[in-house]
């Protein structure tokens, strides 16, 4: 009600029914730029200082075993991301 009150006196432009130009899309290469390049790195910092502090509490069995589960799971996502750009690459060329 407040802000049909605002439209209505002009201190508020009213919405446009159509999307301005450019805004209909995501950046997502910038998505992806951005946990590739700020995210990623964060998260290995901290699976490091935890796998570290783990094998100085005496812990190196389970220690070895949790940093092979930690590094097969990013060789699955680092695998699921190749196969989905040969896959994108594949439809662009079938479907040029």
């Amino acid at each position: 009600m407040f802000t049909k009150l605002l439209y209505q006196a002009g201190a508020l432009a009213a919405p446009s029914p159509e999307p301005g130009p450019g805004v209909s899309e995501i950046d997502t290469g910038g998505i992806v730029t951005f946990f590739g390049t700020v995210i990623a790195p964060i998260l290995f910092a901290f699976l490091g200082v935890w796998i570290v502090s783990r094998a100085t509490r005496g812990e190196a069995g389970r220690t070895m075993t949790s940093s092979a589960i930690a590094l097969v799971g990013v060789a699955f996502i680092a695998g699921s991301g190749i196969w989905f750009t040969l896959a994108n690459g594949l439809l662009g060329v079938i479907f040029k």
